[in-house]
This record gives structure tokens, C-alpha cells and sequence, in this order.
């Protein structure tokens, strides 16, 4: 199945902050991320970030998957970079050796596990 670019329902979530430099309109500007915000999402329960999702991010609420008590994105091609800053505004980070967008969902690790946590702790779509 071959899958455009995603198109959001909302341009941004609501806890991103606009940024005082930033134009409007079609410039290719994106808000400044507010790395607070960010890691305070980055500590939220699995149960919180779902909700988060959902309310800010319902097309990417659908593409959700429970891994563990993590959250990853995954996307069949490379997203916008309106897509990716929502992503890592929410708390998402993109882990390169799975190609998915990851929320730690306050648990975190200090290193990469040497196994795929999709076949130890199973996986389910969110929505």
C-alpha cells in the first residue's frame, strides 16, 4: 500500500508555543519547539500520550501502535517537517536503526535493546 504525505487535521498542537520570529503564512518557517513542554510529554504515562494523540493528532493517533508501555509511529515514507516538529513536540523521538517514531511514555532506557521489544512485549494499535 503505497501512502502520500499525511495530512494533519490540525496544523500544530495546541501546547506548541508560537515562536516571536516566525512568519506567517507559506514561508517554511515551523514553530520553535518549546523543549520544556517537550520533555515534560516526554514523562506522560502511556494512557496520557494516547489522549494527547488523539486530541491534537487524530490521523496520527490512527497510525499509533502500543509497544510495551511505548508509543511508536511508523510511516511507510519520509513526512513533512510540519509532521516530524508535531512529532517531536509531543515527545516522539525518531530512532534510526527501527525507522519509527518513538514516545518513551516516562520510561526510559539507557541504551538500545539488543532484541525487537515488538516480539518481547507484543504490539496493538492504539486506536
Amino acid at each position: 500500500m503505497k501512502t502520500t504525505h499525511l495530512k494533519l487535521e490540525a496544523s500544530a498542537p495546541a501546547n506548541v508555543r508560537p515562536s516571536s520570529g516566525s512568519k506567517s503564512g507559506n514561508s517554511g518557517q515551523l514553530q520553535r519547539l518549546d523543549f520544556q513542554k517537550r520533555e515534560t510529554n516526554r514523562r506522560l504515562p502511556t494512557d496520557e500520550v494516547l489522549n494527547l494523540l488523539e486530541r491534537e493528532a487524530p490521523l496520527l493517533f490512527r497510525l499509533a501502535q502500543i509497544v510495551g508501555n511505548w508509543v511508536w509511529i511508523q510511516f511507510p515514507e519520509k513526512q513533512p517537517r510540519e509532521i516530524t516538529s508535531m512529532l517531536a513536540q509531543i515527545g516522539f523521538h525518531w530512532n534510526k536503526n527501527r525507522q519509527v517514531w518513538q514516545h518513551p511514555c516516562g520510561v526510559f532506557c539507557d541504551q538500545a535493546a539488543d532484541y525487537d521489544p515488538r516480539k518481547r512485549y507484543g504490539s496493538h494499535a492504539a486506536a
